[in-house]
């Protein structure tokens, strides 16, 4: 295949992702996001089907290498994720954000953990019933990149359906924190995995400086960069400085070695409450607001475009089928755990609106963070398992939970 400049292949990413958008809003298919990722994958799926049928019909191998150009882990993980991580805590309501923070911080945390340890367990015992050779650590793994709810996914879905104000805060709070715990601890089991010595201590400490080191790293940043939004009134050079906090600050969490996307949740926390409380202008807040909002959009499109196209270089093999079947529902039922202790226990003192169980279960989605931290697993005998598991649990939580979400709210939510 000819080698095609960065530039062109973000090129050809826009321009498809503006076709396949106009399209869908042209016939009325899907909500945006969701109707970008069925278009990507149908399309990926036309060309492998006729491939299949007829070799040499199209050109499989030269699109599936543009397809690889795509670095996908580094373009989300390290590019885009800052950005959409800023935009959406820049639009959440602090004060009720703390009205919720017990709520938002056993799910985050607690949460995680359980959630990693159920679906570990049931994947490492199934594999041994079923004869697969999938070593605890390695379902270990699967489960803590796979438990986190997308920030991305949920927060773009959550546009798409009428929530109610309370169950909205914590699905939002709970996904823009627990992918720093989720992220910390698929490193510690990775680690574990590959024969590495762990202990409490260091485990303790991992936690200590990535997400403490991130929201210190965060208040900072995004303390200066409204400090100085409320020195000055010019919109444009407000808006540079919103895009230098986030920028700045991910490039310096990663020098420090601490969490890059706690830190700039907390900046934009910061930044959205008190900036747009007394740092900024009315012109200000809605050029500002408004940026932010079309960084969202467009690179959610491009994102969910991608996990589609995604489908032409992970060619899964059939006998991977009873893993990716099996991983949906354990995912769930997981999840249903890891929700139900926390609103269980705290709705003894704080009330929670009718079917919150039930929407925090169906609305924990999966999306590209679970599928770059598998494509970012060291290359061991069980990375294409587990990455074949991680595709059929994103699928399906985006296209049918995300989908049928807004019915499941109307019927267990009065």
């Amino acid at each position: 295949m000819t080698s095609i400049s960065q530039f062109e292949l973000a090129a050809i990413l826009l321009v498809l992702t503006a076709a396949f958008s106009w399209v869908n809003y042209r016939l009325g298919l899907m909500p945006r996001t969701i109707g970008l990722l069925v278009m990507g994958l149908g399309a990926s799926l036309v060309v492998i089907g006729a491939e299949a049928a007829v070799p040499g019909l199209v050109d499989y191998e030269d699109l599936a290498g543009l397809v690889r150009q795509v670095d996908f882990e580094g373009t989300l993980l390290h590019g885009m994720l800052a950005f959409l991580l800023f935009a959406g805590a820049l639009h959440v309501d602090i004060t009720n954000l703390r009205s919720r923070a017990f709520t938002i911080g056993a799910m985050a945390t607690v949460g995680v953990v359980v959630s990693t340890a159920i679906i570990g367990c049931g994947v490492w015992l199934a594999a041994r019933v079923l004869g697969v050779a999938i070593s605890l650590p390695w379902a270990l793994v699967f489960g803590a990149l796979i438990s986190p709810t997308d920030p991305v996914a949920v927060l773009a879905t959550l546009k798409e359906v009428n929530v109610p104000e309370d169950l909205q805060i914590v699905m939002k709070g709970e996904t823009l924190f627990n992918d720093g715990v989720g992220v910390v601890l698929f490193a510690v089991l990775v680690d574990a995995a590959l024969g590495d010595s762990l202990d409490a201590l260091h485990v303790s400490q991992m936690f200590a400086v990535e997400a403490v080191g991130g929201a210190t790293l965060g208040g900072l940043t995004g303390y200066v960069a409204y400090r100085a939004m409320r020195a000055i009134d010019d919109y444009s050079i407000e808006v540079l400085i919103s895009l230098a906090l986030v920028v700045g600050t991910y490039a310096v969490s990663f020098r420090l070695g601490v969490s890059g996307p706690l830190a700039v949740v907390v900046a934009g926390l910061l930044v959205g409450h008190r900036g747009q409380r007394d740092a900024m202008s009315d012109q200000t807040q809605r050029y500002l607001f408004g940026f932010w909002t079309l960084i969202d959009e467009m690179l959610n499109s491009v994102l969910f475009l991608m996990i589609g196209l995604e489908v032409l270089v992970l060619r899964f093999e059939p006998a991977f089928g009873w893993l990716m079947a099996l991983a949906v529902p354990l995912v769930l039922i997981a999840r249903l755990a890891a929700v139900s202790g926390p609103v269980l226990v705290i709705g003894l003192f704080q009330k929670f609106a009718r079917g919150t169980i039930a929407v925090l279960t169906w609305g924990g989605l999966r999306g590209g963070i679970s599928v770059a931290l598998a494509l970012s697993l060291p290359e061991v005998a069980e990375k294409s398992a587990l990455l074949a598991a991680t595709y059929a649990v994103v699928l399906f939580t985006l296209v049918v939970q995300g989908l049928s979400l807004r019915a499941v709210i109307k019927r267990v939510v009065r």
